[in-house]
């Protein structure tokens, strides 16, 4: 439906926005690269903006504990080096965020110094948190800067990253982040009022879209994929973080982070950009961080019987039920499950490695042994350890006061 106008009709009936608001303890803050950055860079005003809004609110006691999920080192390096462009490559994207990211932290921390607020830097990538040990870790060690009352910066670790790991924006990182350190709120703070009807850069006509409950098809309609010029995320990136968020059971508010005391102004009860709230919380543990993985290691093709068994018997997957095995990886791996026609069934952690689930599709459990020499378990995937997609969805799906 690009370029065409979507009917939608929007109320501004909402909720009690500052009852929300006054229950938030624990904040989640993603500042965008269009928002962090100007024409000569890095936008240091909009930082010390930032900075001074969240010192405030925690010495109003409105807020205990805060983590800033922070673009801008790609965009700032840009300006540094004197390129003219984004750069295109990953080694490119690299060496601008190497030379960028000492550059953001720099003003993130003589912002909050007048304030005697430490920072700390936290560079992740998608292994990091799609490796069970290295997601725990990570969660211990924001847990504990939290503890000590120092706020978190956290970026993609650009210097670094490959198509491969990357997350692709910081949009899902916030979200990630999130359900990781059990977030009451995210904001999402962008260069848009928030989201729309449809594309305001296209339609004059385009309506801003107060209260999202749950994301579903008509919601994703109304976004656009396009970045800006500074960011890798266009809207639809936001609502897929939105619709993470709202299986963590955690509400999100996509607002315009130019606005002036934008942090202020929410937590002050005024309706400004659009909030999704989640019906229920849909996971927790193990579960929420299988469900929020940013991209699964591997693939198995099941057959029918296997699919039945784990979508309306509540089974596990065993080996007779596994026809194609994709990829390379170990014991413990999130693999994504599908059916033969290639539809997702759900993810799940392997009791095996790839080349034995290799040797013993199609067989009974009864021949693990035989065939690869010891038995780990009967099960390729336990029950305990398996999401189905359609569970994924339950809960997230809704309406739009639009």
């Amino acid at each position: 439906m690009e370029g065409e106008q979507r009917s939608v009709e929007v109320t501004q009936e909402l909720p009690d926005r500052k009852t929300l608001f006054d229950r938030c303890r624990r904040l989640v803050v993603k500042v965008g690269s269009a928002v962090l950055t100007g024409e000569r860079g890095l936008n240091r005003v909009m930082i010390h903006r930032l900075s001074d809004q969240m010192a405030e609110l925690r010495e109003r006691g409105r807020i205990r504990e805060i983590v800033v999920v922070s673009s801008g080192a790609v965009a700032s390096g840009i300006r540094k080096v004197g390129l003219n462009e984004r750069p295109r490559t990953i080694p490119q994207k690299q060496a601008t965020a190497a030379v960028g990211q000492g550059v953001l932290m720099e003003a993130w921390e003589v912002a909050f110094d007048k304030y005697d607020l430490l920072v700390a830097q936290v560079l992740l990538t998608t292994e990091d948190l799609a490796h069970r040990h290295r997601y725990l870790n990570a969660r211990n060690t924001l847990e504990t800067l939290l503890s000590w009352g120092i706020l978190p910066i956290i970026n993609e670790n650009d210097t670094v990253v490959v198509d491969e790991i990357k997350f692709g924006d910081n949009d899902h990182l916030s979200a990630m982040i999130a359900g990781l350190i059990g977030a009451d709120l995210v904001i999402n703070l962008t260069d848009t009022q928030g989201l729309y009807d449809c594309d305001p850069r296209v339609h004059e006509t385009a309506r801003l879209i107060p209260v999202v409950h749950g994301v579903d098809s008509k919601t994703l309609a109304c976004a656009t994929p396009l970045p800006g010029s500074m960011g890798t995320g266009g809207m639809l990136s936001k609502i897929k973080a939105a619709r993470k968020c709202l299986a963590s059971g955690i509400p999100m508010v996509i607002a315009p982070g130019k606005e002036r005391d934008i942090l202020l102004r929410l937590f002050d009860g005024e309706s400004m950009g659009t909030l999704f709230l989640p019906r229920k919380r849909i996971y927790q543990g193990k579960k929420l961080w299988l469900a929020n993985l940013p991209k699964p290691v591997g693939e198995l093709v099941l057959d029918q019987g296997a699919v039945a068994a784990l979508q309306r018997r509540g089974k596990s997957l065993l080996p007779i039920g596994v026809r194609e095995v994709r990829g390379n990886f170990g014991v413990g791996s999130p693999v994504r499950c599908v059916d033969e026609a290639g539809n997702e069934i759900g993810i799940g952690l392997t009791n095996y490695r790839s080349v034995e689930i290799q040797e013993i599709k199609g067989h009974h459990t009864e021949e693990i042994e035989r065939l690869i020499g010891y038995k780990h378990s009967d099960e390729v995937i336990h029950r305990n350890n398996f999401v189905l997609v359609d569970e994924m969805m339950e809960g997230m799906e809704g309406g739009s006061d639009a």
